[in-house]
């Protein structure tokens, strides 16, 4: 046993604790949780990225599980506690990600077909018909999209032999991530419970928004057995207790989909609170309230979270393609920049963009435009523009590209955002988050605690087994580390926001439609 004052704070060995999974797109993790919502111990485990055509990609669901329990036993080992500490386990995911495995053996029927993986595209424009993108729009809030999970199971169900007749006798068992870990912590061919929730059922676009339940006529269209599906549950309840392993007995509390947890750990609430993820791409998500709201900007309706048997809460999403990957290219492609922290210097070291916009519709335009014709332009240039200015213009990207999805929200919703909570790795970058509430109009806020996802996780766990009694408590335990505000004139920003979105109009039309 390590002295347990080694690891920072000095509560450890003491607890309570709860631990909340992680299961990523590239990794798995655990994080440990004390009452004050702050990290206790952490750890990582990297998993293979299998690319078996253009387009495709797959994860093996075994390794995966096998690095979830890795990934448990070495943050219990790393905050020197053992299983009686900890109160309750959550579960956080990559969303989408879609597995079929047997009931009776526990055995995946194929590698799981990852959210990014378009090879259902055929598929979902056959399933259009005459009516195209918005055919189960209106229960789902989802566009048909290679990125949902209902096409991804119909693709299995129609290209692995002999498998349609094995679910449609109930031997199969579908999940996304969430469902595929609590079904194996809980006793997997021993009686693991095959739920899934509200947040991670709402991106399969096979859930009813409205009833909460699976969709017959969507399951008859798509010719999906409804045997196969596991049981919705809310975000928040003990869905049943760890069996055997290192977690033994302990109870399984929470599940949402990784951006959701976002939400969550971050206390967005209140209707209008939003929070956006700056990564590789950027997930915008703001709490509408107890109604679903139907987009017409280019925004996906989902389930923001469920709290035991409260009613749902619902939110609007938009994603930006490129964010995060816009600087990687300036550094790697363009050699601009040695480090992604460079460009904030050499953005700082002029006063504007020099009149220079940047769109990075490198694979297209998302939210609110999607429009896949779109290739990324440089407008505005001139003699005087420098590589400087071009960072600026990098930077400001990010923040016209947020202003953007704010704007349909608020079209949307008829909620004007309240404030903008920020979260993931470039929230490091001090320029950007000032450009981000000039543009905005609105105060901008990072949290102390910057793995808002697990946080998520711990916190909806929590609430399930009275660890944390209410979500006051959660809000009071929420830390901010640092706020900007506005400091930029009206008549400058419209200014500045017309010359931006004439610089989107530019990038769209790029690529001729090829039949």
């Amino acid at each position: 046993m390590t002295d347990p004052h080694t690891t920072g704070t000095s509560s450890h060995g003491h607890g309570p604790f709860i631990a909340a999974i992680d299961q990523g797109t590239t990794s798995s993790r655990c994080i440990v949780f004390d009452k004050d919502g702050r990290i206790v111990s952490v750890h990582q485990k990297e998993h293979e990225q299998i690319f078996p055509k253009p387009g495709w990609v797959e994860h093996n669901a075994v390794e995966i599980w096998t690095n979830v329990q890795e990934v448990v036993a070495g943050a219990l080992d790393k905050a020197g506690i053992t299983s009686a500490d900890v109160k309750a386990i959550g579960i956080t995911n990559q969303r989408e990600t879609t597995l079929l495995w047997d009931k009776k053996t526990g055995e995946p029927v194929h590698n799981a077909i990852v959210w990014q993986d378009t090879r259902t595209d055929a598929l979902c424009k056959e399933l259009g018909r005459n009516v195209g993108q918005d055919r189960f729009r209106r229960e789902t809030g989802l566009p048909l999209a290679s990125y949902f999970s209902g096409p991804k199971v119909r693709w299995l169900l129609d290209n692995v032999e002999g498998l349609r007749e094995r679910a449609e006798r109930g031997e199969i068992l579908f999940g996304t991530m969430d469902s595929w870990v609590i079904w194996n912590l809980t006793g997997g061919t021993e009686g693991g419970v095959h739920v899934t929730d509200v947040t991670n059922a709402s991106r399969t676009m096979l859930m009813n928004l409205y009833t909460m339940k699976w969709d017959d006529k969507i399951l008859a269209s798509m010719e999906i057995p409804a045997a196969v599906l596991p049981e919705i549950r809310s975000s928040s309840e003990v869905y049943g207790l760890a069996k055997g392993g290192i977690l033994d007995g302990i109870p399984v509390a929470s599940a949402l989909g990784d951006q959701q947890a976002a939400l969550f750990g971050q206390t967005c609430f209140a209707e209008g609170e939003a929070k956006s993820t700056y990564g590789t791409g950027t997930f915008m998500l703001m709490n509408t309230g107890e109604t679903p709201v139907n987009s017409y900007n280019g925004l996906l309706t989902t389930v923001g979270y469920r709290i035991g048997d409260q009613k749902a809460v619902y939110a609007l999403e938009g994603s930006i393609a490129v964010t995060g990957s816009l600087v990687q290219w300036m550094r790697d492609q363009m050699g601009l920049i040695n480090s992604a922290a460079e460009i904030e210097t050499l953005a700082l070291s002029v006063e504007d963009n020099g009149g220079a916009y940047f769109v990075p519709a490198f694979s297209g335009l998302f939210a609110p435009y999607w429009r896949s014709d779109a290739r990324g332009v440089i407008a505005g240039l001139t003699r005087y523009v420098t590589k400087a200015h071009i960072a600026r213009a990098v930077l400001e990207a990010t923040a016209w590209q947020t202003r953007e999805i704010t704007d349909a929200m608020t079209k949307d919703s008829g909620v004007e955002l309240t404030a903008l909570k920020v979260d993931g790795g470039m929230t490091s970058n001090n320029l950007l988050m000032q450009t981000l509430s000039d543009f905005l109009d609105a105060p901008v806020v990072r949290p102390m605690v910057a793995e808002t996802t697990c946080l998520g996780a711990a916190y909806a766990a929590g609430l399930a087994v009275g660890f944390w009694p209410d979500t006051d408590a959660l809000r009071a335990n929420w830390r901010r580390a640092a706020e900007w505000t506005p400091r930029m004139d009206a008549e400058q920003r419209e200014r500045e926001y017309k010359n931006w979105l004439k610089a989107v109009e530019r990038s769209m039309g790029w690529l001729e439609e090829e039949e």
